[in-house]
């Protein structure tokens, strides 16, 4: 039993490596993750046990000193009946039924369907319209807010909700299959071609959430990343009545050049800044992108050394992305782009 215990506990160890990362089911600031975490923790739990158990039937089954008839009950001397229904059928029955139920409450935070607030793929209405819509690209995520379907808010990679409340969630894909998972909030729900999926997510926390693409789509898998924002109601309120807005920029000379730059060169081609000749849908909205943390589906900083780069040579910086090298801006004209990009608000 004791060389059972030390191999067991590097198991055990393994099993709890990273319970408490940022990108963890471990870390959980909602009810849906919270449910994910119970199941997933009674099930190592259980898998723990029954590596001990075998362990231990291995380690009798190879002692070396199995004993001599003379010292053993007679082969029809009957008895252990009751430790096989308790071990072999009770026990085992209670687990499944424990782990059944479990499941079939988990099941029912992940809505696939109009009823459960999000709209049917095959209806121009439904009960329930979504919150948030999400289109899944290579390798970036487009963020439409419905609030005001009318006038939706459009924009990308850094998804802001209010926190305490359920968020309804529709989740699409412009090319191929994606996943769309941020561990602490809820479990990862697939972006299917042709298909639409859903997911309610609650934050119980204000908190900025990570989160990843779970599918493999590409190149640039690994760095389709997910930041999610939950903030008090009040301040998202604020906050999307904000981004609603066109943009505004102090009007001076290196703004102006800037603004000029982005309408007469190949950006406004790709994108869209509201407020100015831009209609671009190929590439994010960049209203707001000075607001944003990060760029590059937040796998970079969001400050003038790291725009300038990505604005010159995307590629250096993640070969493979859909941003195409831009050389035709002079220092001055460059410089110009990235304070006028960078005032965004």
């Amino acid at each position: 039993m004791v060389r059972t215990a030390k191999l067991a506990f590097p198991l055990l160890l393994l099993l709890l490596t990273g319970c408490a990362t940022l990108q963890s089911i471990g870390n959980t600031h909602g009810p849906a993750a919270h449910k994910i975490a119970l199941l997933s923790h009674a099930l190592s739990i259980t898998f723990i046990i029954a590596i001990v158990v075998m362990w231990s039937l291995i380690a009798i089954a190879l002692k070396k000193n199995p004993g001599s008839l003379a010292e053993h009950m007679p082969v029809d001397a009957g008895g252990g009946n009751a430790w096989v229904a308790i071990g072999g059928i009770a026990i085992p029955l209670l687990s499944l039924s424990i782990f059944f139920f479990l499941g079939l409450d988990l099941l029912a935070d992940f809505p696939i369907h109009g009823d459960h607030g999000a709209m049917d793929m095959n209806a121009t209405t439904a009960k329930s319209k979504p919150d948030i819509l999400i289109i899944g690209h290579q390798w970036w995520w487009e963020v439409h807010y419905l609030q005001d379907p009318t006038h939706p808010v459009i924009s990308a990679n850094e998804i802001h909700i209010p926190a305490y409340r359920p968020v309804n969630i529709e989740l699409r894909t412009a090319d191929v299959i994606h996943s769309f998972w941020v561990p602490s909030l809820h479990g990862k729900v697939d972006m299917l071609p042709g298909n639409v999926n859903f997911i309610r997510i609650e934050a119980s926390d204000p908190g900025s959430y990570i989160g990843q693409c779970a599918v493999f789509c590409g190149k640039q898998h690994a760095n389709m990343h997910i930041l999610l924002i939950a903030q008090k109601p009040a301040d998202f309120d604020a906050w999307l009545a904000h981004q609603a807005q066109p943009a505004v920029v102090a009007n001076n000379p290196e703004t102006t050049l800037g603004k000029e730059a982005f309408i007469a060169g190949p950006c406004s081609r790709c994108h869209t800044v509201r407020g100015i000749p831009s209609d671009g849908k190929f590439g994010p909205d960049l209203t707001h992108i000075g607001s944003r943390q990060k760029i590059g589906a937040n796998s970079f900083p969001n400050n003038n050394a790291y725009l300038e780069g990505w604005i010159t040579n995307a590629q250096a910086l993640k070969p493979g992305c859909k941003m195409p090298a831009i050389t035709q801006y002079n220092g001055a004209q460059l410089r110009s782009l990235v304070a006028y990009l960078r005032q965004l608000q």
